[in-house]
């Protein structure tokens, strides 16, 4: 059995590896949110269904609840896209790299933007969108 589940690993493309470690990304960026949000508004107003959409006032809560919705923003498209290369059996090429940028990137980018470095945030960011536009080429190429 040890062996089977080895060997299973083994065989899964990087790519598919990448999505899944993506996703403790964003598990982690929203435990990040969630956590400083929650003494910034409050405990009666998180668990409220918070009519009237209140905003957190701290920067850091500010600052994780824009990372991770910065973040959502471009997870559909690396998720679709690395679907894309595995079913169409064209992993391991420029993709696998677009693939690796975007999801390096991302998790620099939430620490950077956390601590609210400018210029960097900006560049790291745009890596990350280099790392899809290399998807997007390999998938369609």
């Amino acid at each position: 059995m040890e062996t089977e589940i080895a060997a299973t690993f083994a065989a899964m493309p990087t790519e598919l590896t990448l999505l899944g470690w993506s996703v403790i990304l964003g598990l982690a960026m929203l435990a990040v949110h969630i956590v400083t949000t929650t003494p910034d508004l409050g405990l009666d107003t998180a668990v409220s269904p918070r009519d009237g959409n209140p905003q957190p006032t701290g920067k850091l809560a500010g600052r994780a609840k824009r990372a991770f919705a910065n973040y959502m923003e471009t997870y559909a498209l690396f998720a679709a896209l690395t679907l894309g290369l595995i079913v169409s059996g064209q992993t391991g090429g420029l993709g696998l790299y677009g693939a690796q940028l975007w999801f390096w990137s991302r998790v620099a980018y939430a620490p950077i933007y956390y601590f609210g470095i400018p210029w960097v945030r900006t560049l790291v960011f745009v890596a990350s969108l280099i790392g899809i536009i290399l998807m997007v080429y390999d998938l369609l190429t």
